[in-house]
């Protein structure tokens, strides 16, 4: 028993390029036969990769930031090596230490934390 196919494409090939042209096939009759269509998947460039990954942080900011928030809220005061311990056991996705830094510099820009002035290591919640 050979292939059957409900569409046909011209030029045949498993690639699908701009100048392909796809036909239903009518000639297709079969009792016996179950159909299953497949969606064509496009591959993602990495144009669009970079984009995607780009709107992935930034939606993932406001989520580290109101993490930083909820720690500090309920610590008050705590030392900078401390809050990224429990950043890392509360976010559920991976983040780089040097982001948890842009962020916590964001807040402290914003006032929503404010660093000791004895111990620049320390932060502290500002209500």
């Amino acid at each position: 028993c050979g292939k059957v196919r409900v569409l046909r494409k011209q030029p045949q090939g498993k690639d699908i390029g701009e100048g392909d042209e796809f036909e239903v096939n009518t000639d297709f009759k079969h009792k016996l036969f179950k159909i299953k269509i497949n969606q064509v998947q496009t591959k993602e460039t990495t144009e669009e990769n970079t984009n995607t990954t780009e709107k992935v942080f930034q939606d993932r900011q406001y989520q580290i930031d109101a993490a930083i928030v909820r720690i500090m809220k309920a610590r008050k005061t705590m030392t900078h090596p401390v809050l990224v311990s429990e950043l890392y056991n509360q976010l559920k996705f991976p983040v780089k230490p040097t982001d948890l830094k842009k962020r916590i510099e964001s807040l402290i820009e914003r006032d929503y934390v404010e660093r000791l002035k004895d111990d620049i290591n320390t932060y502290h919640y500002v209500a």
